[in-house]
């Protein structure tokens, strides 16, 4: 079943890829300043928390699933070093501004590929890498067991799936705070820094209606993984699920 991802319900799946095409490909080249603002800084402790969980070493091929403009890949990279990575992401406009700062020198040195693919029909063979890492992707595809499947085939026997995405707070004053911040706070960084305030009206409901923890874990099992854990940060606000693919 495809769904809607702004609500969660049953809907054609280019309802949601075509929205997700058109919000991104249009606020590319400032998605990096609304994530450094929105987040008050904190997303940078997230992708740090991310690397501290994600069991990656020099030998390793990475795919980074809607790796957008590069935040992930580099973090990778720079912490990482491993042998090469994978950089995708459904819209060309994203990885157009992750091939810019190739540029000026954020690959460390590691061998760094792009490539446009949809995370529900990845065009690669079977157990091709040793690690997936994918952050605040999996909310936007309309079909996301296909998706986690696609991930589950390319991982070879024994990788890891590493995945950062916003969650629910466990706490039920912080939640209802959140969930404020999503309603209101969002759209209007959103609109302030990209000009485009109802893109980011989809992006905070896309989040409310999102699984918790534990739902994101059983799509998991349900994919395939073992092994499945999580670590919240800022609260529950944010979360990084580490997935194994069995040897």
């Amino acid at each position: 079943m495809t769904i809607d991802t702004a609500t969660g319900l049953e809907a054609p799946a280019e309802l949601s890829s075509e929205r997700v095409r058109d919000i991104f490909s249009h606020i590319a080249r400032k998605y990096e300043r609304f994530n450094a603002l929105s987040s008050f800084g904190a997303y940078k402790l997230w992708l740090a928390g991310m690397m501290r969980q994600a069991p990656i070493d020099e030998s390793h091929d990475v795919l980074d699933i809607a790796g957008g403009t590069g935040d992930v890949t580099f973090t990778v990279a720079r912490t990482k070093h491993p042998s090469h990575i994978q950089c995708t992401d459904l819209v060309p406009e994203m990885l157009d501004v992750a091939r810019m700062r190739i540029d000026e020198g954020d690959g460390a040195g590691v061998p760094i590929d792009f490539d446009v693919v949809d995370a529900q029909d990845i065009p690669y063979a079977d157990a091709s890498y040793d690690v997936i890492t994918m952050a605040y992707g999996i909310r936007n595809m309309p079909d996301r067991p296909r998706a986690l499947s696609e991930m589950f085939r390319v991982l070879k026997p024994g990788g890891s799936l590493v995945c950062l995405e916003f969650s629910t707070p466990p706490n039920g004053a912080w939640r209802a705070l959140y969930h404020f911040y999503l309603r209101h706070l969002i759209p209007f960084w959103g609109g302030l820094v990209t000009g485009d305030k109802d893109g980011f009206v989809y992006l905070a409901k896309s989040i409310r209606a999102f699984p918790d923890q534990e739902g994101l874990a059983e799509m998991m099992r349900e994919a395939g993984f073992t092994d499945v854990t999580w670590k919240n940060y800022t609260g529950g606000i944010a979360a990084v699920h580490v997935a194994k693919k069995p040897e």
